[in-house]
């Protein structure tokens, strides 16, 4: 156990710099704050260490600081008492069946609500284009509710990624309102990766040219969801065999 009460000290500032990208992508760490989000990365294992304003802390590793170091430590609006200090996860795809692409994904809500629904629906991976939300920022962290830690998320050029899965024979499905099929009239094959695009502008023209096929979801009154409503929609349809 190690105690710090200045807001100076080298290692406060270097914690409070984990809240930038660029910094996660420099040293390979990454902050979750809360119990749940903790217990979680402890059985994922990738915990390095807790920081605590408490003296009880019933972690093996942890830094004792004052309730202002965690004030300035955490993105809350309440107050925290724990926040670990986290690995960047690991994971390899192995053998995987479906798989969802993310085109320019930016909300973080959405992105995390997209992977919570993706490990429910037994989803093998999640690849987003080098533009969406990064997946370790505190927001995504927060609605993930640890689900991040169950599923590999790869960040890589998608023209790319879909001319590797083609190869290995994978059906490449893109949403989109215009010239497009109802989700009625798929069939689920062996092996399906799904595009869910941006906010605002959907999947790119250049990304859908290079899709198998288009769909839609049939519904009445509005003319499109929200990106994680339809995609829950969909990986729900077209759920993984472990599901």
């Amino acid at each position: 156990m190690e105690r710090i009460k200045s807001l100076q000290n080298a290692k406060v500032k270097n914690l409070v710099r984990l809240h930038q990208k660029k910094y996660r992508d420099e040293t390979g760490l990454f902050l979750v704050e809360g119990d749940h989000l903790i217990s979680e990365a402890r059985k994922a294992g990738i915990l390095h260490y807790v920081i605590t304003d408490e003296d009880d802390c019933p972690y093996e590793k942890y830094l004792l600081v004052t309730p202002e170091i965690m004030k300035k430590i955490s993105t809350n609006v309440s107050a925290v008492h724990r926040i670990g200090v986290c690995e960047k996860c690991k994971m390899t795809v192995k053998e995987p069946k479906r798989v969802l692409l993310l085109d320019d994904v930016q909300d973080p809500g959405n992105l995390g609500t997209l992977i919570r629904t993706a490990v429910s629906f037994s989803f093998d991976a999640i690849c987003c284009s080098k533009h969406t939300v990064d997946v370790y920022n505190e927001k995504v962290i927060r609605s993930t509710q640890g689900a991040l830690f169950y599923i590999p998320v790869i960040y890589s050029d998608l023209t790319q990624t879909i001319e590797t899965l083609k190869h290995d024979d994978f059906t490449i499905v893109g949403t989109s309102l215009h010239e497009a099929s109802g989700m009625r009239s798929f069939s689920a094959q062996e092996k399906m990766a799904f595009v869910l695009g941006n906010e605002g502008q959907g999947v790119s023209d250049e990304i859908l040219s290079l899709c198998d096929a288009k769909l839609f979801i049939e519904m009445q009154g509005f003319e499109s969801l929200n990106v994680a409503v339809a995609g829950g929609i969909v990986m729900y349809t077209f759920q993984g065999h472990h599901a």
